[in-house]
């Protein structure tokens, strides 16, 4: 746990210098070009159309960069992103942030399960994940947008959270909230987000 926490202090150090930065690249077309290689997981205009593959289009700026130091750092492992994150720099970080940040977000699935949204919904509400993540699901900041997310991915996340293999932006906040979450809690909340409105 210890090593989690200086890890994630060290990639905090590293945004603060990021974002210290401005960032005005989510017009250019370099960054546009660059960024439509992360179509081929991410999907077309940041929207995934792939299992566990989180959608990018909507989601906070500083999100965003969060995740590509984390990856960058070590501390949020993904095979794929790896390799991905080791090579990209400062200036693309800030640039993809501002890119993926001002693309429309998913629109969410038709629900098929009202019944568990509304169990999704309680559950949310005693977790009380809009205190971060905002009343309508969309972000904030550094807090990831939830709302339309793919469903699948948010119970992965969640799992990852979890059994600690994820580290989150609130030092442990996310793994704290999912520690204490049975499957079926993990199953409903998340698929009360990916079908809000």
């Amino acid at each position: 746990m210890c090593r989690h926490f200086i890890l994630h202090a060290i990639s905090a150090i590293a945004l603060v210098a990021l974002g210290a930065l401005p960032a005005d690249a989510a017009d250019n077309s370099a960054i546009k070009e660059k960024a439509s290689a992360c179509s081929g997981c991410h999907g077309e205009n940041g929207i995934s159309q792939t299992e566990n593959i989180p959608s990018l289009a909507g989601q906070p700026d500083q999100f965003i960069q969060w995740q590509l130091v984390f990856f960058r750092a070590g501390s949020r492992k993904n095979d794929q992103m790896k390799p991905i994150a080791e090579e990209i720099t400062n200036e693309d970080i800030r640039s993809f942030g501002a890119y993926f940040s001002q693309l429309a977000p998913p629109k969410e699935p038709e629900d098929g399960d009202p019944d568990l949204s509304k169990k999704g919904a309680q559950v949310a509400a005693g977790r009380r994940c809009a205190s971060c993540h905002t009343d309508s699901f969309a972000g904030t900041k550094g807090v990831a947008r939830l709302a339309g997310q793919r469903e699948e991915y948010l119970v992965k996340a969640l799992h990852d959270y979890k059994a600690g293999q994820r580290v989150g932006g609130g030092v442990a906040a996310m793994a704290d909230v999912a520690y204490h979450m049975s499957d079926e809690e993990i199953t409903a909340v998340s698929h009360y987000l990916a079908h809000l409105k």
